[in-house]
């Protein structure tokens, strides 16, 4: 697999090597980080170095890993970052001789083999960007990870009406559950496990770091998109998503960081005197719904 790649005729100018690094964002994550290093260790054969780019965790499990495991390094972010910027941090710790890097939430239990299932996709998809596993809930069940990017009206749909009528014709055309189960390509992929080819992440300058939580992966595929490369869903590689054990305590505040990251994507994309009227509907409806959904969770 190549380390640098040509997209519409502009070579990136810096060139990486073949080696892996997955950087991982942890924020307290608990007993779910020991199980997603023992886990990954059967996703590839390949030797991996693993950053655990740190938001602040109080309960010593990214320390501990990072003590116990000679490939892993705890990085501290100096403060609560949130989930882009954290992974920005942790790429920019990673010598130009790691050209893949995945990105990943801690509380994932790899299948065997899905690691290099993704780096085999990447040689078949020479754009290929960002590489996306399929995705299971602990049930069994297959999450639609790999989605149409959200139209202001596709996109508007969901947000507003997703929580109180589900199966609604926008949501189900962005989250394309009814799609094939086959490898492809996609608007975007789910954040939560993606391999990037690193010169295609440096190509959009990572991460947009206002995003703090939610659409920073939505946001990356689209500026990949824009910037000439792929998305490509490959559930020949697959992973177990168990929850998000670091959140759990913060529903809330997470509500409100939804509903505040699905205005700023749809507002960027729309901008301009003409499409203020939209954007003022749209705020007003996120924001009602973030008031509904937060006095249901208790808060």
């Amino acid at each position: 697999m190549p380390g640098s790649a040509e997209c519409d005729g502009v070579t990136d100018a810096r060139t990486y090597g073949d080696e892996v690094a997955v950087v991982v964002v942890t924020y307290s994550p608990g007993e779910t980080l020991e199980r997603f290093l023992d886990t990954l260790d059967k996703a590839t054969e390949r030797s991996v170095r693993v950053i655990l780019a740190d938001n602040g965790s109080t309960d010593g499990a990214p320390q501990r890993a990072a003590a116990d495991r000679e490939h892993v390094h705890f990085v501290p972010t100096g403060g609560n970052l949130g989930y882009g910027s954290a992974a920005n941090r942790g790429v920019a710790e990673l010598g130009d001789e790691y050209g893949w890097v995945v990105v990943a939430n801690p509380d994932l239990e790899w299948g065997p083999g899905s690691l290099d299932e993704l780096l085999a996709a990447a040689g078949r998809w020479p754009r290929g960007g960002a590489f996306g596993p399929l995705i299971r809930e602990p049930n069994g069940a297959v999450y639609p990870s790999a989605r149409l990017l959200p139209s202001l009206g596709r996109g508007a749909g969901h947000a507003v009406l997703g929580k109180i009528w589900p199966d609604n014709p926008w949501s189900r055309a962005y989250r394309q559950s009814e799609a094939a189960i086959e490898e492809r390509t996609a608007g975007w992929l789910s954040g939560s496990c993606l391999l990037l080819r690193r010169t295609a992440f440096d190509s959009v300058d990572g991460f947009d770091p206002r995003y703090f939580m939610y659409f920073e992966d939505v946001d990356l595929g689209d500026r990949l998109g824009r910037a000439g490369w792929l998305n490509v869903y490959v559930p020949s590689a697959e992973i177990m998503h168990i929850g998000g054990h670091s959140t759990s305590g913060a529903s809330a505040r997470m509500l409100r960081e939804h509903h505040r990251s699905a205005y700023r994507y749809l507002a960027d994309r729309h901008p301009g005197p003409v499409w203020a009227p939209l954007r003022a509907a749209l705020r007003a409806g996120l924001e009602l719904r973030a008031r509904i959904e937060t006095r249901s969770a208790g808060s």
